[in-house]
């Protein structure tokens, strides 16, 4: 019977997304992105902010489309996935992220970051 408890408190679990355990949301790009990337990331977290999440995730693919070389943009779409159900992607998304993070704590340090890739 214990068994059985615990595995519908996991299955339950894994039906929320990780970000429900962290209040973290969708970071600015960098000063020195391009002002068309920056763009669509502002657009992304105005959506995010509605939870709209379907709708900031294509912002901020956009806006990976123009630059993907941070690793803001990665964490946001990211967290957007993670938001929509789609973990796999979002644990890509999430190594990207880390990879370029260049020294941004904030990616580095992560709490729904490490969750998915383990850090």
């Amino acid at each position: 019977m214990r068994t059985l408890v615990v595995s519908l408190l996991v299955a339950i679990m894994m039906m929320f997304p990780f970000s429900a355990l962290a209040d973290e949301g969708p970071m600015k790009l960098p000063d020195s992105a391009p002002e068309s990337a920056k763009m669509h990331n502002q657009e992304g977290i105005k959506h995010w902010n509605k939870g709209h999440y379907d709708v900031a995730f294509k912002h901020f693919e956009e806006s990976a489309g123009i630059d993907a070389s941070n690793g803001e943009i990665h964490f946001n779409e990211a967290i957007a996935l993670d938001k929509m159900g789609q973990h796999g992607k979002a644990t890509m998304h999430f190594k990207a992220a880390k990879s370029r993070a260049g020294g941004n704590e904030a990616i580095v340090n992560s709490p729904i970051l490490n969750a998915h890739i383990g850090g």
